[in-house]
Order: structure tokens, then sequence, then C-alpha cells
């Protein structure tokens, strides 16, 4: 099945982007090959974001930031916008790949349990661990979810916590949500992120990475033949007070310019919020595709207002994948204005 999936490893401020080439590469590559084996948008999504999971480099699944008490608190959400299911999981300390927990919440969303009981869009904390380990998902030691880099990370800041005001939050937490977006040639379109949520949170927060609407949003239009989706990476408090990729899916399915839709959600609807009007510095960063059944023409589109964002992105026609820093520009100052940049593609 033919098919276009993009990756993302946060939005921050890298020190050394090189290090997330490989692992970019790595799941842009397995999830094309479970498109062009036959599988759906969502198998196709779910495994992009277990391979980031899966590196240490990343802040999502092993390696994940260690909150105030030292510990890992995933979470992780996908959503299907053919059927518009969503499935979010939140704290979770010992499922080795939260965004596979996530996505059987979702397909799960179209049967009802026992005795006609809904059945939970988003589960959190020994609830969702128990809840996995019913289903047979791969479960590990709570330990075995912290990584040598975090544990460093997190004695390092912690012991200078006294001084961290005043220092830049992007160097305190440099890597935040990694995400996804995949669709088909038929239009299919899944988005999906996972996170470790910021170094340091206090035990028991949810990030957007969790939260319906903030951390991705996909949706089909079959009257207009459209189909889009986007993931959110930065602050996640801001996001979701925004109901930002929600904001930047619903402008971009009925614009004219996929740039400049890009440009305007991040104007109106974060920058200049008024759920966020005493926010000076707003970190944010995007990744989103917009795709035309009809034609078989769509576009993939990153922004964000940090320093650094590294992409990875491929097609089942391009024989290997393409991997992206994109950079602000040395005279914007971060959290201030976005960076927006696109790839068009073709599927058919």
């Amino acid at each position: 099945m033919a098919g276009f999936v993009a990756v993302h490893t946060g939005a921050g401020n890298f020190i050394d982007e090189t290090l997330y080439q490989n692992v970019c590469k790595e799941a842009c590559a397995q999830s094309v090959s479970v498109l062009s084996a036959g599988g759906s948008a969502l198998d196709a999504c779910e495994r992009a974001i277990v391979v980031l999971e899966n590196s240490t480099a990343t802040n999502a699944g092993i390696g994940s930031n260690l909150n105030w008490n030292r510990k890992v608190e995933c979470d992780a959400c996908i959503m299907d916008g053919a059927s518009l299911q969503f499935g979010a999981c939140s704290g979770v300390i010992d499922v080795k790949n939260p965004i596979s927990l996530a996505r059987h919440l979702c397909e799960r969303q179209s049967k009802l349990l026992s005795f006609g009981r809904i059945p939970p869009m988003v589960l959190a904390g020994p609830g969702a661990s128990a809840y996995a380990r019913e289903i047979g998902l791969p479960m590990v030691p709570p330990e075995h979810m912290i990584s040598v880099t975090a544990a460093k990370k997190y004695d390092y800041y912690r012991a200078q916590i006294d001084q961290y005001e005043e220092r830049s939050r992007e160097k305190m937490s440099p890597l935040d949500t990694v995400g996804a977006v995949c669709v088909d040639a038929e239009g299919s379109i899944v988005a999906g992120c996972s996170s470790g949520g910021l170094m340091l949170k206090l035990s028991g927060r949810v990030g957007q990475a969790a939260t319906y609407g903030a951390g991705v949003w996909a949706m089909m239009n079959e009257t207009t033949s459209m189909s889009a989706a986007s993931c959110t990476t930065g602050n996640g408090e801001y996001l979701m007070k925004t109901l930002f990729a929600k904001e930047l899916v619903d402008d971009l399915i009925s614009c004219n310019c996929p740039i400049t839709s890009q440009h305007l959600t991040y104007k109106q609807k974060l920058l200049e919020s008024p759920f966020l009007s005493k926010i000076d510095t707003v970190l944010a960063g995007s990744l989103s595709v917009i795709y035309n059944t009809a034609s078989g023409d769509g576009d993939l589109l990153w922004a964000h207002t940090t320093n650094s964002m590294c992409i990875g992105y491929m097609s089942t026609r391009q024989k290997k994948p393409k991997f992206v820093i994109s950079k602000l520009p040395q005279n914007v100052t971060f959290g201030t204005k976005p960076v927006i940049n696109g790839h068009h593609f073709k599927l058919m």
C-alpha cells in the first residue's frame, strides 16, 4: 500500500542534532515497511513511534526525563482520522511502549465492554499498567525505563535547582514529545505522540501527549477529499490551553495555502492566544501533513518556535528516508516567532 510517514524527536535546543539522525531514519524505514506490506496507517504510525520510544536518545519510553521523584512517568496518545477515535495513557511507569497502549485504547473505542459499558479513551497510572499487562503488552521493571543519560541529567539539574529560574528553559529540557504522522494513498490518516514530559515535573503531571486535542489531531473530509493530521511538541501546558493540535488541523484542512495556514495558526491561536496573554516565551513545535485523495498530492509541514527541531520523512516511493535539521534564524528570539518549512509529496 502506498503511503507517507514523518517523525520528529521534539522541539528544543539541540547540542548535537546528528544524534537523532539514525533513529529518525530507522523509524521512517520501519514505518514504510509496514505500509508496503499492506499495513494500515495506524499500524505504521504506531511502529514509527515504537522505534522512537526504544531509543534512549529521545524523551519517550526508555530514556524519558525523570520527574521530581527521580522516576519515569510516560504519556502517549494516537488518533485515527478515519474513525475519529482517540486513545491515550498517562503516568505509566512500566509499559515498555506507551504508544502501543494508546493505540489499543484507540481501537477499542468502537466496541462496548461487557454489560454495555463504554470503553475508556484514556487510562492513567496503575490502572493503565494493569490494563496493559492484561492485554499482553511488553512490561518492564520501572527502573529499566531510566537511562544512564536521563539519570545524569536529573542529578545535575536537581543539584542546581536553586539556579534554575535564571536558566533557559530550553537548556533544562532540550527534548520534549516525539511524534509521527502517517497517511496512505486512500487518505486514511493518523497522528501519534509519546513523551516522558518535562524534566523534574511533579509526579502525576499530565502533558499534552495524553490530552485530547492538544497532543494530536487527525481527520478526513470525504466531501473535499482532504485529510489532515498534526502532532505537537513543546510546553505541554501551553499546548493544552490552546488545544493546539486540533487548531492546526482545523485550519489546515480548509486552507488554500498550507504554509500560510500554519503561520496564521501559530500567530493567532498560540502566540497571540488570550489563554497565553501573560506568557512572553512560548516554546512549541508541530509536525503536520495534509493530503488530497483525489489528486494524490500531499504536503508535510514542520514548525517550531524553539531553536531547532529534527525531522525525518519517507514515502513508499522513496528508496531511503530524508532527515532534516530545522533551525530558527539567528535574528529571531526563540519562543516569539515560528519557523515554518514544508515538503511536497505525491502518492499516486
